[in-house]
Parts: C-alpha cells; structure tokens; sequence
C-alpha cells in the first residue's frame, strides 16, 4: 500500500479510517529511506534503528490519536538539535557527542505525537546556504543532482522533498531555512526570534539562530509551529507568542500593500529563469488582492553585510572557535575560515557593528509603515555543486542576498515555492513581515502557493493537498497591540470597549520596573494610571490587546484626560501603545505600585486591604 506521508491531512484520514497504523507508516518510512540512500546516501547523519521506530510507531497505535495533534506524522531534524541517546554531530564527527537531553522543540514534536525518524546533514556548523560542506557529504538537488540542495538545513530540506517524512526542523541563521527551501520546491518557516526555543541547539549566532520548520504545505508547517513554539526558560532568548499559535490559520487577505525591491535592488546574477519567475510572483500578489509598492532594500543590505563583516562573525568563533583551535584539520576548511576570523574582532568593533545595526535599523523602520509584508526573492540563483566547489565563499554569498538581513532586523519569514523553469528546477519567493506576523505570513504564503493553479509538493510530482479549514478576519500586519493597565482589562467595567471594536486578547504581561502606579479613585468606574519615573518605579501588570489599525483609531481618539496613549515599556524590552497617565493629574494620587497591578490592589480593598500613601 503506498501511504501519502507528504501531507499532515492524508495521514490523519488514513488513521481516521484505519487504513493504516502508526506502524505500517514507520515501515513505509523505512522503506523509502533505504531506497532513497542508493542514489543520495548523504541526506541522513543518523537514523532511528528499524526495531526502535516500530517499537515507538506501536507504542502510538496502543495510545491512540486522542489529545495528539501530530499523532503519528514522521519527522526529521537537523543534526545541530540534540535528541536524548543520540550523537548531535553538527557535521563534525570529532566535535560528536551523545546528548543526555532532547532539544524542546523536538521534544514538544513527540509530545504531541510525531514519531521521529532521523537526524539529517547539514553545512558544518550550520555554516553555510549551500549543503556541500559536510564530511558527510552533499546531499544533492532532487531536481537535478548537480546542483546544491540549498544549506546549511541541507538532508531535512531533501527528505521532506522526497517523501521520507512530512516535514522536518532546521536552523536559520542567515537564510539555512528558506535557501533550502526554495532549491526543494517547499514551505520554509523562519519563525520570529524565540518562538520556537533554541534549548539543546548546537549555537551558530545564538542572539540570531532560530528553529525552522521544512513543510511540502502551510498548514503542515502552521501544525508543527503550533506544537514547537511556546516559551522556554532554558532558551534565554526565548520569548511568548503574542497571540495564539494553534487552530486554523487565518483567512488570507483580499487587499494589502506588499513591498516590492527598486529595480535597482534586484539581482539575478544573470539568471533568466529566477527573475521571470518572481515578475509571475509579483502579478500573483496582485491578484491576490495586493497593491505593489516599490521599497528601496539599501538599509536592509546594509544589515546584512553586517552578518558576516561584523560582530556576529565573533559570535560564531564564541560558539565553537575553542574546538575548531584545538582540533586542527577536523573542521571543513571553508568553514573554519570563517568562524576563526572572529577571532581578530576586538571589542570595540563589536560595539560599533552593534550601534551600526541600530542605525540601520532606524532607516528600515519607515517601511513597514507603508507595506504590510515584504515579497523578495528567496535566492537570486542556484549553483552546481562544481560551481560551489571551485568559489566556496562569493558564491556562497551571492545566495543569501535577500535573507542575510532577516534575523538581525528580528523579523518573519515565508519562503514559498514560485513554480518552476525551463530547466525543470524550481525557484522560491519568501514573504518577510514583522516579528510575530507568522501565521499571517504563512496564510498570505498558502495563497500565494496555490495562486497558479498547478503547484506539487517537493519533488514528489503530487498536487498540493486542498487547503485547512480557515480562520477570519485576517490582517496581513497583525493589527496593533495596545497596553491596557486597569479597568479594560479582562472581566473589569470597561473591558467591552476593547470587545465593541473586535479587540482580541494576546497575552498577560509586566511593565519594565520605570512607573509609578497610582490609583484614580475619583473616577467612575475608578482607574488607575501609569507614570514613569526615573527611580522607585514598579513594575506592573497589564494585558496586551491586538486591535485592526481602523479599530485602534477609534479606540484612541475616545481615551479621555487624565490618560491618553503613548509607548509602554515592556518587562522584556518591547514597547508598544498604551495607557499612560498625565502626570500634574497623578501627583497626590495613592501609590499603588506596592501591589503590582490594578487587579491586586482591588482585590486587597474588597478584604479591607492597608491603606496607601500619597504619590509624590
């Protein structure tokens, strides 16, 4: 029987039916791994032994579906993650060790049922957008096996390509996520910064590096960030979604601004093929309902030469330079060029790339406030693997023109497949919006995906399977958060405002330790206000709120003195809109701040809580 594994849906008919087992699904994996060994042997670094994929595909069959969203899907992920009894390599058999702990994200895959089936090659640590630089070899485009699969998430990029497994994690760091992608005609999630927790990766820039998600369709992909992403404290970047991650993905949308780069801005490298395919891209968003809006890319450039000519260079040589000294000759040469040239990199400069980046950042900015997502190519070409061979560095480089900048501005992606040349290999766009704009990118990305009418899925020939059951409304920027510190929080007197205007809660939050809390009890119903003070603040609880951009409008021009909207500093370093209070109107007002948030204080009233003291 040949079991679809290429699609999270035709699985979970197939077990909803019982058409198959968890067990023939492993067997069915088995088979096509082994067959697909003969003509490209370096796509795994380890699998799961036979006995113990079909011991765990069995101890599924006897647990049953209930409560397991990934129930039985197989899955692959780069040998840079650490999976408990298993050797993480990172592509350096000298640098191998067997890990006592499986990374989260992996762990919360076969939490929520997926059955693990291997650990794939990659660019030796996870240095590298082209796939050749393993000692284990190159696993090879399933198109045509002269060019690169696309690096450093080489092996999990072909494996979901070819049908061994319905999706896989990789890393991105500076495009090991989407360059792939867009080599093996797949989905390719390069989640916002610390969504899905880096704990138990092998670090490449670990301020940079995030977990991604390989996938032949959205909604498979929008499943796997469903059960990987949440908040981790052994990840100290790691941070809470600001919405939910789980459920249906939301409507794609039916008008929207789409940035488009200057003419000047694009580079093909004098290929044909790539360029037509992203002019079709570009009338695909149109149809789509998207209006086209010209954006110059000089800023974001300037970013990404940052990438490799500045700091971030020095915190690859901190991940793994002590090993690559210590062991001449065991690291690939190429890649130990580059992360041992960090090492000439003295403080100063690192500060400076730091205040650089800043700067840079300063002059992006003004994009997004005319463009809800960005549309770029996802690689300006492809090379052979002779090719990569010969030119190791600049053409390593030409490839991640459009990708480099991406994690250090701390923004989304979707890389989607754009369809295919005359030479049979296919080419990606990815769709780059603001951070926590993923499952919106992913919506808009299944549109687009399905646009032309014809697409597959990876190398399999097979037509895209019909699109998940969708969520509205959908905006492609995510709307904007507001700050509420008092009486619009949940289950207070002026909640339904928020509510009246489709407001929709995101997350429970603190404030940064700089404000002064005060109650105003002299208004009706009584509220509090925020001001910020330069010592003997506090830090205070709030509630984060996502409002559409005409509602937010609405909202604001009906806040009344003494409160009006400002920016909100944020215990974990954002700062977003919200309530602050008009300070002359706070002076003489009971501190509060002792309580920690408004909820507390009322209740602490309701048990006859102490008395306060006078704000100064």
């Amino acid at each position: 029987m040949d079991i679809p594994v290429h699609s999270i849906a035709a699985l979970r008919k197939g077990y909803v039916e019982r058409r198959w087992s968890v067990r023939a699904v492993a067997e069915a994996v088995l088979a096509r791994a082994a067959a697909a060994e003969a003509d490209d042997p370096a796509i795994w670094i380890t699998r799961v032994a036979a006995d113990r994929l079909i011991a765990e595909a069995a101890a599924l069959d006897a647990k049953g579906p209930a409560n397991l969203p990934l129930f039985g899907v197989p899955f692959a992920v780069k040998d840079n993650l650490d999976v408990a009894g298993f050797p993480t390599t990172a592509a350096c058999p000298d640098f191998a060790y067997v890990a006592e702990r499986t990374a989260t994200s992996v762990a919360r895959l076969v939490a929520a049922g997926a059955l693990l089936v291997g650990k794939t090659n990659l660019d030796q640590f996870a240095t590298g957008l082209v796939g050749v630089r393993s000692p284990y070899g190159a696993p090879r485009s399933p198109f045509d096996s002269r060019y690169v699969s696309g690096g450093s998430s080489s092996g999990s990029a072909v494996a979901v390509s070819r049908g061994l497994v319905t999706f896989s994690l990789g890393t991105d760091t500076a495009g090991s996520g989407r360059v792939p992608a867009a080599f093996c005609n797949l989905i390719g999630l390069k989640p916002s910064r610390g969504l899905i927790s880096a704990a138990g990766v092998v670090p490449a820039c670990q301020s940079l590096d995030c977990v991604s998600i390989f996938a032949t369709n959205a909604d498979d992909a929008a499943a796997a960030l469903a059960a990987a992403a949440g908040f981790d404290g052994a990840d100290p970047y790691s941070r809470a979604p600001l919405a939910p991650v789980d459920g249906p993905l939301p409507s794609a949308p039916t008008r929207f601004r789409f940035g488009v780069p200057r003419a000047h801005n694009l580079v093909f490298f004098g290929d044909g093929e790539v360029e037509a395919l992203f002019a079709q891209a570009i009338e695909g968003m149109k149809r789509l309902g998207g209006e086209a809006v010209e954006v110059e890319l000089a800023p974001f450039f300037g970013v990404a030469r940052l990438l490799y000519d500045g700091a971030w260079v020095a915190e690859r040589t901190a991940a793994v330079g002590d090993f690559i000294a210590a062991h001449p000759g065991a690291a690939d040469p190429t890649v130990s060029a580059i992360i041992m040239k960090g090492r000439d990199l003295a403080a100063p400069a690192a500060f400076d790339a730091l205040h650089r980046l800043e700067a840079l950042r300063r002059e992006c900015e003004p994009t997004w406030e005319t463009i809800d997502v960005l549309l770029a190519p996802t690689a300006p070409t492809a090379y052979t693997v002779e090719a990569i061979r010969a030119d190791p560095i600049k053409l390593n480089a030409n490839l991640g023109v459009y990708t480099n900048f991406v994690n250090l501005l701390d923004l989304a992606a979707v890389a989607v497949p754009a369809g295919f040349g005359a030479s049979g290999r296919p080419a990606g766009v990815t769709l780059i919006g603001p951070t926590h704009s993923d499952r919106a990118l992913l919506a808009l990305a299944d549109a687009l995906h399905r646009a032309g009418g014809e697409a597959t899925v990876g190398a399999l020939g097979l037509p895209l399977p019909s699109p998940g059951r969708r969520a509205g409304p959908w905006s492609a920027g995510g709307g904007i958060d507001l700050v509420v510190i008092g009486a619009h929080m949940r289950g207070l007197p002026l909640n339904r405002q928020l509510a009246d205007v489709g407001g929709r809660f995101v997350a429970s939050a603190r404030t940064a330790p700089i404000y002064r809390l005060v109650a105003l009890a002299e208004l009706d119903p009584p509220k509090p206000g925020i001001v910020r003070v330069d010592k003997g603040g506090a830090a205070v609880e709030c509630e984060i709120w996502r409002l559409s951009t005409a509602a937010f409008g609405a909202f604001v021009a009906g806040v009344e003195p003494p409160h009006a909207i400002g920016k909100v500093a944020l215990e974990d370093g954002r700062s977003l809109p919200g309530f602050l209070c008009d300070a002359v109107a706070a002076a003489g007002q009971p501190d509060i701040g002792a309580y920690g948030g408004w909820r507390k204080w009322l209740a602490a009233q309701a048990e006859g809580g102490a008395p306060v003291r006078a704000a100064r």
